[in-house]
């Protein structure tokens, strides 16, 4: 309400002092009748879809993106849990939909989302009627839109940044990783730079993946136990994949354990390929200095692509 009490006043007060000023009309018409509907008349072949294919995919993409990112946030806000699957289902039909109306794809927006929460709407009905709403406008009451200052409008979309912007993200700082802020800020100099959210979100999770490897690669170590006449017992503790096979390599040293050596993974996981061949390295090693090596409590996964070490291998028939 007091938006539209704003824009209200402002339209008002443009019009009586005779400001002279850019109004919506002035930019482009807005008015419009309803789209028929038709098939488009274009080729359905290979050529085509190699047109269409790249702009689909971004669409979609910064579609789903968009709108996954909406649900959570209305989520948080209502203490709700909703359906990602159902949502982006729903949003594809739609959007397929509109095309054989002659429009264009859409997805769910945080700004106009978040006037829809502080409104009242909690249910799809706020979001079907605001649609319904706008569909009217622009058939009906266009000329009384275009005669809206621009200047107005700005003000509008200010104050609805201002409103929608995460304020308490500042408190972060010092609080939590620098790594996570590092993402958050490059996500959004990223989209503001390029425009474009789907490369932004997805340089984010890459930068997020290669913190985590760097994060995780220090973290595995071993504890030596049971450590006897002729045995030596390393027990791991930590996820064990290409970003920690090197200091997996440092925790052993085969010329000088003795000539039986278990390497315990009951705290362990291996997660990767680069894994399996940093064990397969590992076997070879202690193979050329003459030891015997034991793996035990081995997922079955491992023990199925481990090669060089297959055979020393101990299964433990209680896993």
């Amino acid at each position: 309400p007091s938006t539209l009490v704003a824009i209200v006043i402002g339209t008002v007060a443009v019009i009586f002092l005779g400001l002279d000023t850019r109004t919506v009309g002035d930019i482009s018409p807005i008015g419009g009748v309803f789209p028929p509907f038709h098939f488009p008349d274009v080729p359905i072949d290979f050529e085509m879809l190699k047109i269409i294919f790249p702009y689909a995919m971004i669409m979609a993409l910064v579609g789903l993106i968009e709108s996954l990112l909406t649900l959570n946030l209305i989520d948080d806000l209502t203490e709700t849990t909703g359906q990602p699957n159902r949502e982006c289902i729903g949003q594809g039909v739609a959007n397929t939909v509109t095309g054989l109306f002659g429009g264009m794809g859409g997805c769910a927006m945080v700004g106009q989302s978040l006037i829809n929460i502080k409104s009242g709407g909690r249910g799809r009905l706020s979001g079907i009627v605001a649609s319904v709403v706008l569909l009217f406008f622009i058939l009906y009451l266009s000329k009384y839109i275009e005669m809206i200052p621009v200047a107005v409008l700005i003000g509008v979309m200010m104050m609805v940044v201002i409103g929608t912007f995460e304020w308490g993200s500042f408190r972060l700082f010092g609080k939590v990783p620098m790594p996570d802020i590092t993402v958050g800020i490059a996500v959004a100099v990223i989209t503001v730079l390029t425009d474009n959210l789907a490369l932004a979100v997805i340089t984010g999770v890459i930068m997020s993946a290669l913190s985590y490897a760097w994060q995780s690669a220090g973290k595995i170590q071993s504890i030596e136990e049971n450590e006897s006449a002729g045995e030596k017992t390393y027990k791991l503790h930590g996820a064990l994949f290409f970003a920690s096979i090197n200091t997996f390599h440092a925790i052993f040293n085969p010329k000088e354990d003795p000539e039986n050596v278990y390497i315990d993974f009951e705290d362990s996981r291996v997660i990767d390929h680069s894994a399996i061949e940093a064990i397969d390295k590992l076997a070879d090693r202690y193979q050329k200095a003459g030891k015997t090596l034991h793996l035990i409590h081995l997922s079955e996964e491992c023990r199925l692509l481990l090669k060089t070490a297959k055979h020393l291998v101990e299964v433990n028939v209680l896993e």
